[in-house]
């Protein structure tokens, strides 16, 4: 849901600082049904995808793991609304269903960090990138909800000039106004601190650690590349993290596959082998250790919240 109030939010208090209606939005849903979103809210849409005409922007928002329930038909729709000169969009997890649609070919996609695993695993061929925002052509990918305000307040400018959209950025106390190039903000494992605020060598490493997920190389390799012994990286990675490196690895790895065990469809043994485990044994072992419950479990537990009668529920 806040992805979507971050689009609305600014474009309305746009229209009443310029004293007009510069900007005009309407919520749709395949079908034209109800849609809940993921916080329980009920949103009742103005009309279905395929009656859309005359958008200039399309931008969806949806779980990873949301489909349409006649794919053909909505993907036909999307397809048909990009043909006809719509910018058409995905925030957080709508940028999925656009892949689907085979919207995102040539393109380079935003990601979300949490997503980043499920979509390279689904889209392997795709171009995809950390920054917050991608404007290219007529596509534009966000990131997640902030990055949305931020997506926003580009409208804003272009529409009404840099004055109106500093106002409104400033009526919602939004301190920073990202544009396109700047990087998300990615947790650092089990440290108050984000990936981009790691010290050396500690974020040398852990770039080589996220590069070889499925192929883990030994420490002493990670070392000889970043020209530190085991014994300094160990004490680096300690006071950081709190965790020796090869914990911090094993971490890193099962993050990625938490990833794909609640936005994919893969099976276990699958996803163990993504990781760079033989099979599915210790991997299951292991993600009981660090999330204190079965893989399986944890799939069905976010699918309480996702899914009804195994069809995803529509998310705004």
């Amino acid at each position: 849901m806040a992805c979507l109030t971050s689009m609305i939010e600014p474009l309305r208090a746009a229209n009443e600082i310029s004293g007009r209606e510069a900007f005009r939005w309407s919520l749709i849903s395949e079908d034209g049904a109800a849609v809940e979103s993921s916080a329980k809210v009920v949103f009742h849409p103005s009309s279905d995808l395929a009656s859309l005409r005359g958008a200039d922007h399309v931008i969806v928002l949806s779980p990873p793991n949301g489909q349409f329930a006649n794919p053909r038909q909505g993907n036909g729709a999307l397809r048909a609304l990009a043909r006809h000169g719509a910018v058409l969009g995905g925030v957080s997890g709508g940028v999925f269903p656009l892949a689907r649609a085979g919207l995102m070919d040539g393109h380079v996609t935003s990601v979300h960090w949490c997503y980043a695993s499920a979509f390279a695993d689904e889209f392997p061929d795709h171009r995809t990138t950390d920054a917050v925002i991608v404007a290219e052509g007529r596509r534009l990918t966000v990131s997640g909800a902030a990055a949305a305000f931020d997506a926003a307040l580009l409208l804003i400018e272009q529409r009404l000039g840099a004055e109106v959209m500093t106002e409104v950025a400033c009526w919602f106390q939004h301190p920073l106004v990202r544009g396109e190039g700047v990087r998300q903000k990615i947790p650092a494992l089990r440290a108050a601190a984000t990936s981009d605020m790691l010290p050396e060598p500690v974020a040398s490493a852990v770039r080589i650690m996220s590069e070889n997920l499925e192929d883990p190389i030994g420490i002493a390799d990670i070392c000889e590349q970043i020209s530190l012994s085991p014994r300094q990286l160990e004490r680096h990675f300690k006071a950081l993290t709190g965790k020796s490196p090869s914990i911090y690895y094993r971490n890193l790895r099962l993050a990625a596959a938490r990833q794909l065990v609640m936005y994919s469809n893969r099976s276990m043994s699958e996803i163990a082998l993504a990781i760079g485990y033989a099979t599915a044994s210790p991997f299951r072992q292991r993600y009981i250790e660090t999330y204190g419950l079965p893989p399986e479990e944890d799939r069905r537990k976010i699918n309480t919240f996702r899914v009804r009668d195994n069809r995803p529920v529509p998310s705004v």
